[in-house]
């Protein structure tokens, strides 16, 4: 990161020109003063800017260092230059430098800008220190129980409060559990507070038990409220609707280590509910959803058999973080979620960036830490307000079963596990056994096919087990630690961009690779910030691939987790932008599916981007591991068997499912799912290094296949030239209603133009001639105050301008929408000529301008509204001669109004008031800043 005074200096004073937008002087600055306080990128504290360290008392309150640049006035950037000094060094800002170079064959950039080469040249450029980490000292690990009598609404009854400190550095505030204020009605209601986060989770079940269901009839939700972090939901109806992407995932963490701590035989649905009801923005609230609904389901009348409760462990500097910062993740090389007993580990979720699995290991012990410390809270706050557990509707299988059931079938279950079956004959040769079963059962026991259900199943496991640990080989006929035939190609389809067909014994996935511009950008909308994703997977399972049809559609929560769980696999080697300035999106058709569909999905995900051509940093390989127990409803010890490349068979009636993926020196991702009491953490290092040497088996076999990417991208895909403008010029590149930009596409024959609001611009085509002459002509449009009419390529006259009356400044009108964009909308507040000579006159009501509240999604907002106009006021003109509209000033009069008894819409608005001057302490805040950042 680099940076210059002058252009901080340059940036203050387009700052003071522009009104209420925070948005257009961020970029600039340099990382050390804007880390954590990125609009675009951050809803929470648009106001107090908390994340942002930098900060100046004033007058009683609190002012951030970007709300202090906002009231700089152009002549105050003198006296903030003298107070820096005169010996400071100039340097430029990489965010207004041009991008380098890329692929020579398919990309170049602009080598240098006219407008800032004699600067270049002058200024000597500094460099930003690398991320420090610095943790703050903590309480020791401690929980305490205190109760309220009489606290609860109405004075009904007592509240408690569970204090837990972690006693891990870095991670100051403690974790509060309350119960019996809010929610008394559920089984059990708890909040949870960390900082200035809450959360809200309930668990709730029926009072009648299913007889006519062998599983488990567990549910669980849970809502980002956008109102947790201030702001309001940009859909119709403004109000949350069907789970996000990163909801589902949340729902998948909560469910896994809880459902198999469940009493056996428990059949009345149950429902856990969580919500997010405040979001500091400091840190994420994933491990406090576990941590919140396990504790309502080990509070509840439930038999949960032990409390859970998770931490989140990052790898910042060198060091293992408990529950890291928003921005100190930024920096870590691990995000990892761990969930468990005060015992064991149930849940492992997490990506890294290539590192080894002694770290891991290490890494799963240090959250495990904070489990303990949380477990044994929760443990004394049950003691005190715990309900009885329910288990007068849970069946003990009747006496005898177990062993008549030995007796006469373990012989022919030993036949079918003999390794001689193909699936479909170990399928059907199990299906016959389980009628055989039923209606020989039923004559002994009566009204129990559940308990028979489940003791032939428990039977099979047991007969597994004694095979693979007397014998050494699986059902399947394999070694223990046996990968499976792998054969694969690529390059499958002419149009696609990249293709690859991986097939690992009967799993099977057909792998694509689509390259774009970065408006093929995944855009997802979180309470924590707008995120764009230039690689992303997407994973379908269609009924067909196990030989069965059902539903097709939307994906299901598994489709999800699968393909979210291969795309992290992937994700550290996808290039750099710099690099490799393409989005990319790999689908992944599963074919075929007997074990660990998503493992192939990164095997085959891996060939198809290789095939289209994107230098990754490494091949990735991935593999399914699984654990063998004798006896499930204990903890993994020394007898457990670990099993390579599970079967699907394996994985039903094993104990673990166990998937690592990575490259040959070190790991990606990682999921844990454990079906007994927990994995020790000596069990998990046998299973790490079992993964590895399947992991480089497999790496060997994808090279016969491709080495490494193809030296060329298709001819199918569209070329991409990057170049950067002032983000005030931004306008005279799309045109009014976006007639410029669509012209400038069709003229100049190109795929596509997308312009970023920070001045960002990638053009995409198929003939570098014509794209040379369209950034040729950007810069045209763009250097000393263009028109910004449709100007083409092909020496068109330029646009005629507007002839009318002038807008009078404060007055409020009725504006046509002429265009829509993330930072903003065109409107046509007066218009042309009727003979349509000369055009309206167009202004931008500014995304920060739209609504007194945070608008999130500029284009969303809009369209939800429904509507082609918008009651806007003129601002007047900024510096750069360009019309400035609010809707946002239309809506504050109208509140004003209603509050003060006066009726009528007012057809006059008074204009803005003046921004206040700058104090000398404040200019000595911003110098104190700067010197700060280029030291």
């Amino acid at each position: 990161m680099r940076f210059s005074i002058a252009a901080l200096a340059a940036a203050i004073t387009v700052a003071s020109t522009i009104t209420s937008s925070v948005d257009a002087f961020v970029p600039p600055l340099p990382s050390s003063i804007s880390s954590g306080c990125k609009i675009q990128n951050s809803r929470v504290g648009e106001q107090s800017l908390h994340s942002c360290d930098r900060t100046d008392r004033t007058d009683g309150r609190w002012r951030s260092l970007p709300s202090l640049l906002s009231t700089v006035d152009g002549n105050e950037v003198a006296d903030i230059a003298a107070a820096i000094g005169d010996d400071d060094d100039d340097d430029d800002d990489d965010d207004t430098a041009t991008t380098a170079a890329t692929t020579a064959s398919t990309s170049s950039d602009d080598s240098s800008d006219s407008s800032s080469t004699s600067q270049k040249e002058e200024e000597e450029v500094v460099a930003v220190e690398e991320y420090k980490l610095t943790l703050e000292e903590v309480p020791a690990a401690s929980y305490d129980v205190t109760t309220s009598a009489g606290a609860s609404p109405g004075g009904s009854g007592p509240v408690h409060t569970l204090t837990i400190n972690l006693g891990k550095p870095g991670h100051p505030d403690p974790i509060i559990i309350q119960i019996g204020k809010i929610g008394r009605q559920a089984s059990a209601a708890v909040t949870l507070t960390r900082g200035k986060s809450v959360l809200y989770a309930t668990a709730s079940r029926d009072n009648k038990s299913r007889d006519d269901i062998d599983f488990l009839p567990l549910s669980v939700e849970h809502t980002e409220r956008f109102s947790s972090a201030g702001v309001t939901s940009g859909a119709f109806n403004k109000r949350e609707g069907r789970p996000g992407e990163h909801e589902v995932l949340v729902c998948r963490l909560v469910d896994r280590p809880l459902r198999p701590l469940i009493a056996e035989g428990w059949r009345r649905e149950t429902q856990l509910l969580s919500w997010i009801l405040s979001f500091d923005g400091e840190r994420t609230c994933d491990p406090l959803a576990i941590t919140a609904s396990a504790a309502a389901l080990w509070l509840s009348d439930v038999p949960l058999s032990k409390p859970v409760a998770a931490a989140m462990v990052g790898y910042v500097d060198g060091q293992l973080v408990l529950n890291p910062t928003l921005d100190q993740m930024k920096h870590s090389r691990l995000n990892l979620t761990v969930a468990g007993t005060k015992d064991a580990v149930l849940m492992i979720e997490g990506a890294a960036d290539f590192l080894p699995e002694s770290l891991m290991v290490d890494a799963v012990a240090f959250g495990h830490d904070a489990i303990r410390v949380q477990c044994e809270g929760l443990e004394e706050l049950a003691k005190v307000v715990g309900k009885e557990k329910l288990y007068d509707t849970i069946k003990s299988p009747p006496e005898g079963l177990r062993e008549t059931l030995n007796e006469r079938y373990a012989a022919r279950i030993d036949e079918i596990y003999a390794g001689a079956l193909v699936k479909e004959d170990q399928e059907a040769a199990s299906s016959q056994l389980s009628k055989l079963v039923k209606e020989e059962m039923e004559e002994l026991y009566p009204d129990e096919s559940s308990a028979v259900k489940s003791a032939l199943k428990d039977l099979m496991c047991r007969r597994m087990f004694e095979k693979a640990k007397t014998e050494g080989t699986r059902i399947d006929g394999r070694r223990l630690d046996e990968v499976r035939t792998i054969s694969s190609e690529a390059g499958l389809f002419p149009r696609v961009h990249g293709s690859a067909l991986f097939t690992r014994g009967e799993t099977q996935v057909v792998a694509t690779t689509t390259l774009g511009d970065s408006g093929m950008m995944q855009k997802i909308d979180r309470i924590s910030g707008m995120e764009a994703k230039r690689f992303y997977l997407q994973y379908t399972f269609p009924p067909s691939c196990v030989g069965e049809t059902g539903r097709v559609g939307m994906p299901g929560r598994r489709e999800v987790g699968h393909g979210n769980l291969a795309e992290r696999a992937l994700a550290p080697a996808i290039p750099s932008e710099e690099d490799f300035p393409y989005a990319m999106r790999v689908e992944s058709l599963v074919t075929e599916s007997n074990g660990s569909s998503s493992m192939a999905s990164v095997c085959g995900g891996c060939l198809a981007l290789m095939d289209a051509g994107v230098p990754i940093k490494s091949p990735i390989a991935g593999i399914a591991m699984g654990m063998l127990l004798g006896d499930k409803g204990t903890v993994s010890d020394e007898n457990a068997v670990i099993v390579s490349d599970i079967l699907g068979t394996e994985d039903a009636l094993g104990t673990m499912d166990f998937k690592v993926a990575g490259n040959s020196e070190g790991i990606t991702t990682f999921q844990l799912d454990i079906k007994c009491e927990g994995l020790t953490l000596e069990t998990m290092a046998r299973a790490l290094d079992q993964a590895r040497e399947g992991r480089l088996h497999i790496l060997a076999e994808m090279q016969k296949t491709l080495k490494e990417p193809r030296a060329e991208l298709p001819s199918t895909v569209a070329k991409v030239l990057k170049t950067k403008i002032a983000a005030d010029s931004i306008g005279k590149v799309i045109g009014p209603g976006g007639r410029q930009i669509r012209a400038l596409i069709e003229d100049f024959g190109l795929a596509n133009i997308n312009v970023e609001e920070s001045g960002d611009v990638q053009i995409s085509g198929f003939e570098m001639g014509r794209m040379e002459k369209a950034r040729e002509m950007i810069k045209t449009l763009t250097a000393g105050g263009g028109g910004g009419g449709r100007g083409g390529g092909r020496g068109r006259e330029p646009r005629p301008e507007y002839a009318g009356p002038d807008a009078e400044e404060g007055k409020t009108y009725s504006g046509k929408i002429t265009g829509i964009h993330n930072f903003g909308v065109f409107l046509e507040i007066l218009p042309g000529a009727e003979d349509g000579s000369t055009p309206g006159l167009e202004g931008l009501c500014h995304v920060s301008e739209l609504h007194i509240e945070r608008v999130r999604n500029c284009e969303g907002f809009i369209r939800g509204m429904n509507t082609e106009t918008l009651e806007v006021v003129y601002l007047g003109k900024n510096k750069k001669g360009q019309h400035q509209l609010s809707r946002k000033a239309v809506m504050e009069e109208r509140r004003g109004n209603s509050r003060g008894g006066g009726g009528g819409r007012r057809t006059e608005n008074k204009p803005p008031a003046p921004t206040p001057e700058m104090s000398q302490e404040e200019v000595d805040v911003i110098a104190k800043a700067i010197e700060n950042a280029t030291d």
